[in-house]
Protein backbone atom coordinates (compact mmCIF):
# COMPACT_ATOMS: atom_id res chain seq x y z
CA UNK A 1 0.00 0.00 0.00
CA UNK A 2 1.28 3.52 -0.56
CA UNK A 3 0.66 6.90 1.52
CA UNK A 4 -0.28 10.49 -0.20
CA UNK A 5 -0.56 12.39 2.92
CA UNK A 6 -3.64 14.57 3.02
CA UNK A 7 -4.72 16.87 5.78
CA UNK A 8 -7.01 15.90 8.31
CA UNK A 9 -10.61 16.37 7.17
CA UNK A 10 -13.24 18.19 9.34
CA UNK A 11 -16.26 16.51 11.21
CA UNK A 12 -18.51 16.22 8.36
CA UNK A 13 -22.19 18.45 9.73
CA UNK A 14 -24.47 15.59 9.81
CA UNK A 15 -21.72 13.40 11.73
CA UNK A 16 -21.54 16.66 14.46
CA UNK A 17 -25.53 17.00 14.27
CA UNK A 18 -26.21 13.42 15.32
CA UNK A 19 -23.48 13.11 17.59
CA UNK A 20 -24.58 15.92 19.89
CA UNK A 21 -28.37 14.85 19.73
CA UNK A 22 -27.33 11.89 20.56
CA UNK A 23 -25.02 12.80 23.41
CA UNK A 24 -26.19 16.50 24.60
CA UNK A 25 -24.04 16.11 27.79
CA UNK A 26 -21.37 15.26 26.05
CA UNK A 27 -18.79 12.00 25.38
CA UNK A 28 -15.32 11.48 26.13
CA UNK A 29 -13.97 10.74 22.93
CA UNK A 30 -15.83 14.10 21.32
CA UNK A 31 -14.53 15.99 23.90
CA UNK A 32 -11.39 14.41 23.04
CA UNK A 33 -11.85 15.55 19.14
CA UNK A 34 -12.66 19.23 20.37
CA UNK A 35 -9.81 19.37 22.57
CA UNK A 36 -7.24 18.21 20.88
CA UNK A 37 -8.41 18.35 17.25
CA UNK A 38 -6.78 14.70 15.27
CA UNK A 39 -3.97 14.77 17.51
CA UNK A 40 -2.14 12.52 14.60
CA UNK A 41 -1.69 13.50 11.46
CA UNK A 42 -0.82 10.99 8.21
CA UNK A 43 2.80 13.30 8.07
CA UNK A 44 3.65 11.62 11.16
CA UNK A 45 3.67 7.75 9.55
CA UNK A 46 4.89 8.77 5.80
CA UNK A 47 7.84 7.05 6.19
CA UNK A 48 6.34 3.86 6.90
CA UNK A 49 4.72 3.69 3.42
CA UNK A 50 6.21 3.43 0.05
CA UNK A 51 5.21 5.97 -2.30
CA UNK A 52 3.69 3.62 -5.29
CA UNK A 53 1.07 1.16 -5.16
CA UNK A 54 -2.87 0.54 -3.47
CA UNK A 55 -3.89 3.69 -1.30
CA UNK A 56 -3.67 3.18 2.57
CA UNK A 57 -6.33 3.74 4.70
CA UNK A 58 -5.46 7.28 6.74
CA UNK A 59 -2.95 6.47 9.12
CA UNK A 60 -3.52 9.05 11.75
CA UNK A 61 -7.05 7.30 11.56
CA UNK A 62 -5.48 3.88 12.33
CA UNK A 63 -3.49 5.40 14.85
CA UNK A 64 -6.52 6.82 16.83
CA UNK A 65 -8.92 3.63 16.46
CA UNK A 66 -5.49 1.54 17.93
CA UNK A 67 -5.71 3.50 21.08
CA UNK A 68 -9.44 3.19 21.15
CA UNK A 69 -9.20 -0.06 20.75
CA UNK A 70 -7.00 -0.50 23.63
CA UNK A 71 -9.01 2.14 25.62
CA UNK A 72 -11.76 -0.46 25.67
CA UNK A 73 -9.87 -3.63 24.91
CA UNK A 74 -11.60 -4.63 21.88
CA UNK A 75 -9.83 -7.65 18.96
CA UNK A 76 -9.30 -6.18 15.73
CA UNK A 77 -12.49 -7.16 14.53
CA UNK A 78 -14.32 -5.53 17.25
CA UNK A 79 -12.71 -2.30 16.52
CA UNK A 80 -13.69 -2.07 13.13
CA UNK A 81 -17.10 -2.71 14.26
CA UNK A 82 -17.41 0.19 16.40
CA UNK A 83 -15.65 2.52 13.38
CA UNK A 84 -18.99 1.38 11.07
CA UNK A 85 -21.20 1.35 13.95
CA UNK A 86 -20.56 4.10 16.64
CA UNK A 87 -21.42 7.45 16.42
CA UNK A 88 -19.25 8.61 19.05
CA UNK A 89 -15.76 7.32 16.76
CA UNK A 90 -17.01 8.41 13.65
CA UNK A 91 -16.96 11.71 15.32
CA UNK A 92 -13.35 11.52 16.81
CA UNK A 93 -12.54 10.57 13.25
CA UNK A 94 -13.85 13.00 11.32
CA UNK A 95 -16.21 10.56 9.17
CA UNK A 96 -19.42 10.46 7.53
CA UNK A 97 -22.52 8.45 9.09
CA UNK A 98 -22.65 6.27 5.90
CA UNK A 99 -18.57 5.68 5.94
CA UNK A 100 -18.20 1.69 5.63
CA UNK A 101 -15.06 1.59 7.88
CA UNK A 102 -12.27 -0.72 7.00
CA UNK A 103 -11.34 -4.65 7.05
CA UNK A 104 -10.02 -5.25 10.84
CA UNK A 105 -6.67 -6.78 9.18
CA UNK A 106 -6.18 -3.61 8.41
CA UNK A 107 -4.75 -2.75 11.89
CA UNK A 108 -2.70 -5.68 12.37
CA UNK A 109 -0.78 -4.60 9.24
CA UNK A 110 -0.09 -0.88 10.91
CA UNK A 111 0.79 -2.80 13.84
CA UNK A 112 3.50 -4.52 11.64
CA UNK A 113 4.59 -0.98 9.60
CA UNK A 114 5.09 0.18 13.28
CA UNK A 115 6.89 -2.29 14.92
CA UNK A 116 9.04 -3.06 11.25
CA UNK A 117 9.77 0.81 10.99
CA UNK A 118 10.77 0.83 15.23
CA UNK A 119 8.39 3.37 15.67
CA UNK A 120 5.86 2.03 17.50
CA UNK A 121 6.76 4.85 20.24
CA UNK A 122 5.46 7.72 18.19
CA UNK A 123 1.83 7.17 19.05
CA UNK A 124 2.99 7.85 23.18
CA UNK A 125 5.62 10.41 22.04
CA UNK A 126 3.09 12.35 20.04
CA UNK A 127 0.83 12.48 22.19
CA UNK A 128 2.84 13.85 25.50
CA UNK A 129 4.41 16.28 22.62
CA UNK A 130 0.56 17.67 22.36
CA UNK A 131 0.18 17.49 26.21
CA UNK A 132 3.02 19.86 26.66
CA UNK A 133 1.44 22.07 24.03
CA UNK A 134 -1.21 22.20 26.60
CA UNK A 135 0.48 23.33 29.16
CA UNK A 136 -0.64 19.60 30.96
CA UNK A 137 3.11 18.09 31.14
CA UNK A 138 6.46 19.77 31.38
CA UNK A 139 10.24 18.46 32.42
CA UNK A 140 11.13 18.69 36.18
CA UNK A 141 8.94 18.33 39.10
CA UNK A 142 8.22 14.61 40.57
CA UNK A 143 7.51 11.30 38.45
CA UNK A 144 7.85 8.14 40.14
CA UNK A 145 8.40 4.61 38.39
CA UNK A 146 7.28 0.57 39.04
CA UNK A 147 6.96 -2.56 37.12
CA UNK A 148 4.91 -5.49 37.18
CA UNK A 149 5.30 -9.15 35.39
CA UNK A 150 3.84 -9.79 32.35
CA UNK A 151 2.23 -13.34 31.35
CA UNK A 152 3.74 -14.03 27.47
CA UNK A 153 1.32 -15.37 25.09
CA UNK A 154 2.06 -19.04 25.27
CA UNK A 155 1.65 -21.82 27.91
CA UNK A 156 4.52 -22.66 30.58
CA UNK A 157 5.98 -25.58 29.53
CA UNK A 158 8.07 -28.05 31.74
CA UNK A 159 10.89 -29.16 30.10
CA UNK A 160 9.69 -32.38 28.79
CA UNK A 161 7.04 -30.69 27.36
CA UNK A 162 9.26 -27.79 25.61
CA UNK A 163 11.28 -30.32 23.69
CA UNK A 164 8.61 -32.39 22.64
CA UNK A 165 6.48 -29.05 21.10
CA UNK A 166 9.77 -27.75 20.20
CA UNK A 167 10.00 -31.54 18.11
CA UNK A 168 6.35 -30.40 17.01
CA UNK A 169 6.79 -27.34 15.86
CA UNK A 170 9.45 -27.35 13.51
CA UNK A 171 7.85 -30.85 11.98
CA UNK A 172 4.37 -28.35 11.39
CA UNK A 173 6.87 -25.63 9.82
CA UNK A 174 8.80 -28.08 7.80
CA UNK A 175 6.03 -29.19 6.38
CA UNK A 176 4.44 -26.29 5.06
CA UNK A 177 7.52 -25.17 3.85
CA UNK A 178 9.06 -28.42 2.54
CA UNK A 179 6.67 -30.89 2.25
CA UNK A 180 8.03 -33.17 0.27
CA UNK A 181 11.25 -32.98 1.54
CA UNK A 182 10.22 -33.75 5.30
CA UNK A 183 7.49 -36.73 3.50
CA UNK A 184 10.96 -38.30 1.72
CA UNK A 185 12.53 -38.32 5.58
CA UNK A 186 9.87 -38.76 8.30
CA UNK A 187 9.92 -41.88 10.12
CA UNK A 188 6.11 -43.18 9.94
CA UNK A 189 5.89 -43.43 13.84
CA UNK A 190 6.57 -39.50 14.16
CA UNK A 191 2.96 -39.01 13.53
CA UNK A 192 1.76 -40.57 16.45
CA UNK A 193 4.51 -39.47 18.27
CA UNK A 194 4.78 -35.82 17.23
CA UNK A 195 0.95 -35.10 15.96
CA UNK A 196 -1.24 -34.27 18.92
CA UNK A 197 -0.13 -31.81 21.07
CA UNK A 198 2.45 -32.20 23.73
CA UNK A 199 0.82 -32.06 27.40
CA UNK A 200 1.73 -33.23 30.65
CA UNK A 201 -1.23 -35.45 31.18
CA UNK A 202 -0.13 -37.73 27.98
CA UNK A 203 3.32 -37.64 29.28
CA UNK A 204 4.90 -41.05 31.10
CA UNK A 205 4.86 -40.50 34.97
CA UNK A 206 7.44 -42.61 36.26
CA UNK A 207 11.02 -41.35 36.33
CA UNK A 208 12.37 -43.78 34.13
CA UNK A 209 9.77 -43.45 31.62
CA UNK A 210 10.22 -39.62 31.68
CA UNK A 211 14.01 -40.09 30.98
CA UNK A 212 13.02 -42.41 28.66
CA UNK A 213 10.56 -40.09 26.76
CA UNK A 214 13.41 -37.17 26.74
CA UNK A 215 15.89 -39.50 25.26
CA UNK A 216 13.74 -40.63 22.34
CA UNK A 217 12.66 -37.31 21.52
CA UNK A 218 16.39 -35.93 22.24
CA UNK A 219 17.47 -38.69 19.64
CA UNK A 220 14.81 -37.60 16.97
CA UNK A 221 15.67 -34.28 16.92
CA UNK A 222 19.57 -34.96 16.99
CA UNK A 223 18.80 -37.14 13.90
CA UNK A 224 16.73 -34.65 12.10
CA UNK A 225 19.21 -32.22 12.32
CA UNK A 226 21.97 -34.52 10.95
CA UNK A 227 19.17 -35.27 8.05
CA UNK A 228 19.47 -31.28 7.01
CA UNK A 229 23.14 -31.01 8.00
CA UNK A 230 24.23 -34.45 5.40
CA UNK A 231 21.75 -33.65 2.69
CA UNK A 232 23.02 -30.71 0.10
CA UNK A 233 19.51 -29.55 -1.10
CA UNK A 234 18.42 -28.92 2.51
CA UNK A 235 21.20 -26.43 3.00
CA UNK A 236 18.88 -23.61 3.30
CA UNK A 237 16.51 -25.32 5.85
CA UNK A 238 19.52 -23.48 8.63
CA UNK A 239 17.76 -20.38 7.45
CA UNK A 240 14.99 -21.81 8.85
CA UNK A 241 13.86 -20.00 12.50
CA UNK A 242 12.55 -23.51 13.16
CA UNK A 243 15.86 -25.40 12.78
CA UNK A 244 17.35 -22.51 14.38
CA UNK A 245 15.47 -22.78 17.42
CA UNK A 246 15.46 -26.49 17.36
CA UNK A 247 19.15 -26.43 17.92
CA UNK A 248 18.99 -24.36 20.32
CA UNK A 249 16.73 -25.60 22.27
CA UNK A 250 18.91 -29.48 21.89
CA UNK A 251 21.88 -27.67 23.11
CA UNK A 252 20.23 -26.47 26.08
CA UNK A 253 18.18 -29.43 27.35
CA UNK A 254 20.73 -32.22 25.75
CA UNK A 255 24.68 -32.92 26.24
CA UNK A 256 27.20 -35.00 24.20
CA UNK A 257 29.22 -37.02 26.62
CA UNK A 258 31.67 -39.64 24.76
CA UNK A 259 29.64 -39.64 21.87
CA UNK A 260 26.24 -40.01 23.33
CA UNK A 261 23.27 -37.74 23.27
CA UNK A 262 21.94 -37.36 27.02
CA UNK A 263 19.62 -35.26 29.26
CA UNK A 264 21.18 -32.86 31.49
CA UNK A 265 20.34 -33.11 34.56
CA UNK A 266 18.70 -29.92 36.32
CA UNK A 267 19.73 -30.49 39.81
CA UNK A 268 23.57 -30.40 39.18
CA UNK A 269 23.89 -27.14 37.46
CA UNK A 270 23.52 -28.45 33.60
CA UNK A 271 20.87 -26.33 32.89
CA UNK A 272 21.70 -23.00 31.40
CA UNK A 273 20.27 -19.25 33.82
CA UNK A 274 16.76 -18.67 33.36
CA UNK A 275 18.02 -15.84 31.51
CA UNK A 276 19.43 -17.90 28.11
CA UNK A 277 16.32 -21.03 28.72
CA UNK A 278 14.29 -21.01 26.00
CA UNK A 279 10.50 -21.57 27.88
CA UNK A 280 8.84 -22.37 24.37
CA UNK A 281 9.42 -22.89 20.92
CA UNK A 282 6.57 -20.27 20.16
CA UNK A 283 8.08 -17.29 21.92
CA UNK A 284 11.91 -17.54 22.11
CA UNK A 285 12.44 -14.30 23.77
CA UNK A 286 9.94 -15.12 26.89
CA UNK A 287 11.48 -16.44 30.28
CA UNK A 288 11.11 -17.95 33.46
CA UNK A 289 11.23 -15.51 36.46
CA UNK A 290 10.55 -15.79 40.06
CA UNK A 291 9.61 -12.85 42.58
CA UNK A 292 9.37 -13.99 45.80
CA UNK A 293 6.18 -16.45 45.60
CA UNK A 294 5.18 -15.47 41.79
CA UNK A 295 6.18 -17.40 38.98
CA UNK A 296 5.77 -16.63 35.33
CA UNK A 297 6.86 -16.95 31.84
CA UNK A 298 6.63 -14.19 30.07
CA UNK A 299 8.19 -10.39 30.45
CA UNK A 300 8.51 -7.07 32.71
CA UNK A 301 6.66 -3.90 32.00
CA UNK A 302 8.21 -0.68 33.67
CA UNK A 303 5.78 2.52 33.56
CA UNK A 304 7.08 5.83 34.33
CA UNK A 305 4.05 8.59 35.39
CA UNK A 306 3.92 12.34 36.83
CA UNK A 307 2.79 12.48 40.13
CA UNK A 308 2.27 16.32 40.08
CA UNK A 309 -0.85 17.61 42.38
CA UNK A 310 -2.53 20.43 39.68
CA UNK A 311 -1.69 18.31 36.51
CA UNK A 312 -3.09 15.48 34.49
CA UNK A 313 -0.94 12.21 35.77
CA UNK A 314 0.24 11.09 32.11
CA UNK A 315 2.16 8.00 31.69
CA UNK A 316 5.82 9.57 30.14
CA UNK A 317 8.25 6.09 29.46
CA UNK A 318 7.32 2.94 28.91
CA UNK A 319 10.15 0.11 29.01
CA UNK A 320 9.37 -3.35 28.25
CA UNK A 321 12.06 -6.10 29.41
CA UNK A 322 12.76 -10.16 29.90
CA UNK A 323 11.48 -11.21 32.84
CA UNK A 324 14.97 -11.75 34.21
CA UNK A 325 16.21 -8.49 34.06
CA UNK A 326 16.80 -6.33 37.48
CA UNK A 327 15.36 -3.34 38.01
CA UNK A 328 18.58 -1.67 38.47
CA UNK A 329 19.67 -2.66 35.16
CA UNK A 330 16.24 -0.99 33.41
CA UNK A 331 16.79 2.49 35.07
CA UNK A 332 19.15 3.93 33.10
CA UNK A 333 17.47 2.48 30.04
CA UNK A 334 14.11 4.78 31.61
CA UNK A 335 16.14 7.83 31.71
CA UNK A 336 17.92 8.26 28.71
CA UNK A 337 14.71 8.03 27.08
CA UNK A 338 13.01 10.30 29.94
CA UNK A 339 15.82 12.61 28.79
CA UNK A 340 15.34 11.61 24.76
CA UNK A 341 11.90 13.28 25.24
CA UNK A 342 13.13 16.17 27.19
CA UNK A 343 11.00 15.39 30.22
CA UNK A 344 13.06 14.43 33.16
CA UNK A 345 11.87 14.78 36.17
CA UNK A 346 13.58 16.97 39.20
CA UNK A 347 12.71 13.52 41.52
CA UNK A 348 12.58 10.38 40.42
CA UNK A 349 10.74 8.09 43.04
CA UNK A 350 11.03 4.20 42.87
CA UNK A 351 11.59 1.57 45.64
CA UNK A 352 14.52 -0.19 46.63
CA UNK A 353 14.85 -2.56 43.43
CA UNK A 354 15.82 0.09 41.36
CA UNK A 355 18.53 2.28 43.89
CA UNK A 356 22.15 1.11 44.22
CA UNK A 357 24.83 3.75 45.07
CA UNK A 358 25.89 3.30 41.58
CA UNK A 359 22.36 4.71 40.38
CA UNK A 360 22.32 7.40 42.96
CA UNK A 361 25.85 9.30 41.19
CA UNK A 362 24.89 8.43 37.63
CA UNK A 363 21.04 9.67 37.45
CA UNK A 364 22.79 12.94 39.11
CA UNK A 365 25.76 13.30 37.19
CA UNK A 366 24.13 12.24 33.75
CA UNK A 367 20.46 13.36 34.16
CA UNK A 368 20.56 15.46 37.24
CA UNK A 369 17.61 13.42 38.20
CA UNK A 370 17.44 12.99 42.71
CA UNK A 371 16.73 9.53 42.53
CA UNK A 372 14.43 8.90 45.95
CA UNK A 373 13.58 5.29 47.28
CA UNK A 374 14.89 3.35 50.52
CA UNK A 375 18.16 2.97 49.92
CA UNK A 376 19.40 -0.55 50.79
CA UNK A 377 21.03 -1.37 54.17
CA UNK A 378 24.27 -2.36 55.46
CA UNK A 379 24.11 -5.87 55.80
CA UNK A 380 27.41 -6.49 58.16
CA UNK A 381 26.75 -7.84 61.59
CA UNK A 382 27.85 -4.36 62.93
CA UNK A 383 25.34 -2.56 61.61
CA UNK A 384 22.41 -5.16 61.78
CA UNK A 385 22.94 -5.55 65.24
CA UNK A 386 23.09 -1.52 65.76
CA UNK A 387 25.34 -1.98 68.57
CA UNK A 388 28.87 -2.13 66.84
CA UNK A 389 31.12 -0.14 65.00
CA UNK A 390 29.52 -0.18 61.34
CA UNK A 391 31.67 1.76 58.53
CA UNK A 392 29.63 4.06 58.91
CA UNK A 393 30.80 5.56 62.19
CA UNK A 394 34.48 5.25 60.65
CA UNK A 395 36.13 9.23 59.60
CA UNK A 396 36.94 9.06 56.06
CA UNK A 397 39.80 11.36 54.42
CA UNK A 398 39.27 10.85 50.88
CA UNK A 399 41.76 13.45 49.74
CA UNK A 400 44.56 11.92 52.64
CA UNK A 401 43.30 8.42 51.89
CA UNK A 402 43.66 7.76 55.35
CA UNK A 403 40.38 6.31 57.65
CA UNK A 404 40.75 7.16 61.50
CA UNK A 405 38.39 4.08 63.89
CA UNK A 406 36.44 5.53 66.45
CA UNK A 407 38.69 5.33 69.21
CA UNK A 408 40.89 8.16 66.93
CA UNK A 409 43.65 5.31 65.23
CA UNK A 410 44.61 6.06 61.59
CA UNK A 411 44.19 3.02 58.98
CA UNK A 412 47.48 1.38 57.80
CA UNK A 413 46.69 0.72 54.34
CA UNK A 414 44.06 2.12 52.10
CA UNK A 415 43.88 0.16 48.15
CA UNK A 416 42.04 0.61 45.23
CA UNK A 417 40.73 -1.98 43.47
CA UNK A 418 38.01 -3.17 41.60
CA UNK A 419 34.92 -5.92 42.26
CA UNK A 420 32.26 -6.80 39.40
CA UNK A 421 33.82 -3.18 37.23
CA UNK A 422 32.68 -1.33 40.02
CA UNK A 423 35.90 0.70 42.23
CA UNK A 424 36.08 -0.21 45.73
CA UNK A 425 38.27 0.88 48.50
CA UNK A 426 39.81 -1.66 50.74
CA UNK A 427 41.01 -0.24 54.29
CA UNK A 428 42.55 -2.10 56.73
CA UNK A 429 43.59 -0.88 60.49
CA UNK A 430 46.80 -2.40 62.35
CA UNK A 431 47.07 -5.06 64.84
CA UNK A 432 49.01 -3.07 66.97
CA UNK A 433 46.17 -0.98 67.47
CA UNK A 434 42.91 -3.35 66.96
CA UNK A 435 44.70 -6.01 69.34
CA UNK A 436 44.48 -4.36 72.79
CA UNK A 437 41.37 -2.01 71.93
CA UNK A 438 38.90 -2.19 74.43
CA UNK A 439 36.16 -2.46 72.32
CA UNK A 440 37.24 -4.17 69.67
CA UNK A 441 34.23 -7.38 70.21
CA UNK A 442 31.92 -4.47 69.26
CA UNK A 443 34.27 -3.65 66.09
CA UNK A 444 35.21 -6.78 64.44
CA UNK A 445 35.61 -10.65 65.13
CA UNK A 446 38.97 -10.76 63.21
CA UNK A 447 42.41 -9.55 64.96
CA UNK A 448 41.98 -6.72 63.02
CA UNK A 449 39.36 -4.03 61.56
CA UNK A 450 39.10 -3.99 57.73
CA UNK A 451 36.53 -2.49 55.93
CA UNK A 452 35.52 -2.35 51.74
CA UNK A 453 33.66 0.23 50.87
CA UNK A 454 32.47 1.99 47.71
CA UNK A 455 34.35 4.70 46.01
CA UNK A 456 34.05 8.26 47.26
CA UNK A 457 31.40 9.28 45.29
CA UNK A 458 29.31 6.61 45.20
CA UNK A 459 30.18 5.78 49.11
CA UNK A 460 28.84 9.67 50.00
CA UNK A 461 25.96 9.56 47.91
CA UNK A 462 24.69 5.91 49.67
CA UNK A 463 25.56 7.72 53.42
CA UNK A 464 23.20 10.71 52.46
CA UNK A 465 20.83 8.24 50.81
CA UNK A 466 20.76 6.55 54.38
CA UNK A 467 20.47 9.69 56.71
CA UNK A 468 17.66 10.79 54.41
CA UNK A 469 15.66 8.02 55.14
CA UNK A 470 15.63 8.22 58.94
CA UNK A 471 14.27 11.86 58.66
CA UNK A 472 11.23 12.82 59.88
CA UNK A 473 9.60 13.76 56.64
CA UNK A 474 10.90 10.95 54.66
CA UNK A 475 7.99 9.20 54.39
CA UNK A 476 5.92 11.92 53.41
CA UNK A 477 8.05 12.02 50.60
CA UNK A 478 8.28 8.84 49.74
CA UNK A 479 4.64 7.52 50.01
CA UNK A 480 3.90 10.08 47.09
CA UNK A 481 5.11 6.82 45.19
CA UNK A 482 2.60 4.62 45.98
CA UNK A 483 0.54 6.01 43.15
CA UNK A 484 2.13 4.41 40.97
CA UNK A 485 0.73 1.23 42.24
CA UNK A 486 -2.98 2.22 41.47
CA UNK A 487 -1.64 2.89 37.53
CA UNK A 488 -0.38 -0.55 37.51
CA UNK A 489 -3.58 -1.97 38.76
CA UNK A 490 -5.59 -0.13 36.79
CA UNK A 491 -3.15 -0.92 33.37
CA UNK A 492 -3.79 -4.40 34.49
CA UNK A 493 -7.45 -4.30 35.49
CA UNK A 494 -8.83 -1.99 32.96
CA UNK A 495 -6.51 -2.33 30.26
CA UNK A 496 -5.48 -6.40 30.23
CA UNK A 497 -1.59 -4.97 31.03
CA UNK A 498 -0.77 -8.03 32.46
CA UNK A 499 -1.06 -10.59 29.41
CA UNK A 500 0.46 -9.99 25.92
CA UNK A 501 -1.74 -9.91 23.07
CA UNK A 502 1.38 -10.68 20.91
CA UNK A 503 4.27 -13.09 20.37
CA UNK A 504 8.22 -11.57 20.89
CA UNK A 505 9.26 -8.63 23.23
CA UNK A 506 8.79 -5.73 20.39
CA UNK A 507 5.56 -6.82 19.88
CA UNK A 508 4.67 -6.93 23.60
CA UNK A 509 6.77 -3.51 23.94
CA UNK A 510 4.47 -2.24 21.18
CA UNK A 511 0.97 -3.08 22.75
CA UNK A 512 2.80 -1.81 26.41
CA UNK A 513 2.87 1.37 24.34
CA UNK A 514 -0.39 1.43 23.20
CA UNK A 515 -1.86 1.01 26.62
CA UNK A 516 -0.18 3.47 27.81
CA UNK A 517 -0.89 5.78 25.57
CA UNK A 518 -5.06 4.57 25.80
CA UNK A 519 -4.85 5.58 30.01
CA UNK A 520 -3.32 9.10 29.02
CA UNK A 521 -6.39 9.80 26.67
CA UNK A 522 -8.57 8.32 29.46
CA UNK A 523 -6.72 10.40 32.46
CA UNK A 524 -6.71 13.49 30.24
CA UNK A 525 -10.86 13.76 29.67
CA UNK A 526 -10.72 12.84 33.55
CA UNK A 527 -8.87 15.62 34.67
CA UNK A 528 -11.03 17.90 31.83
CA UNK A 529 -14.77 17.20 33.79
CA UNK A 530 -12.61 17.12 37.57
CA UNK A 531 -13.26 13.38 37.84
CA UNK A 532 -11.16 13.41 41.36
CA UNK A 533 -8.42 10.23 41.56
CA UNK A 534 -9.72 7.44 43.04
CA UNK A 535 -8.85 6.68 46.86
CA UNK A 536 -6.96 3.40 47.97
CA UNK A 537 -9.74 1.16 48.44
CA UNK A 538 -10.66 -0.71 52.13
CA UNK A 539 -12.62 -3.28 53.83
CA UNK A 540 -15.79 -2.61 55.37
CA UNK A 541 -14.81 -2.94 58.54
CA UNK A 542 -12.31 -1.03 58.24
CA UNK A 543 -14.30 2.13 57.49
CA UNK A 544 -16.22 1.34 60.57
CA UNK A 545 -12.98 2.19 62.61
CA UNK A 546 -12.51 6.13 63.66
CA UNK A 547 -9.10 7.25 62.52
CA UNK A 548 -7.78 7.95 66.11
CA UNK A 549 -8.23 4.18 66.45
CA UNK A 550 -7.09 2.64 63.49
Amino acid sequence: MSLHPQPSTPIPPQTRQVAQAAFPRGNRYMQLRDTLGTLYDDALFADLFPQRGQAAQAPWQLALVTLLQFAENLSDRQAADAVRSRIDWKYLLGLELTDPGFDFSVLSEFRQRLVAGKAEERLLTHLLVCCQDQQWLKAGGKQRTDSTHVLARVRDLNRLECVGETMRFTLNSLATLLPDWLARHLPPEWAARYGPRVEEYRLPHTKPQRLAYAQQVGQDGWWLLEQIAQDEQAARLWQLPAVDIVRRVWLQQFQVVDGQLSWRVENQGELPPSAQLIISPYDIEARFSRKRTTTWVGYKVHLSETCEADQPHLITQVATTVSTEADSTTLPQIQQGLADQSLLPAQQLVDTAYVSAELLVQSQQLYQVELVGPARKDQKWQALAGQGYAAADFHLDWDAQQATCPQGHPSQSWIRTLEKGQPRVFIKFSRKHCGPCPVRAQCTRMKRRAIKLRADAQYEALQAARARDSQADWPLLYNQRAGIEGTLSQGVRGFDLRRSRYVGLAKTHAQHLFIAAAMNLCRIVNWLNGVPLAQTRQAAFERLIPPARA
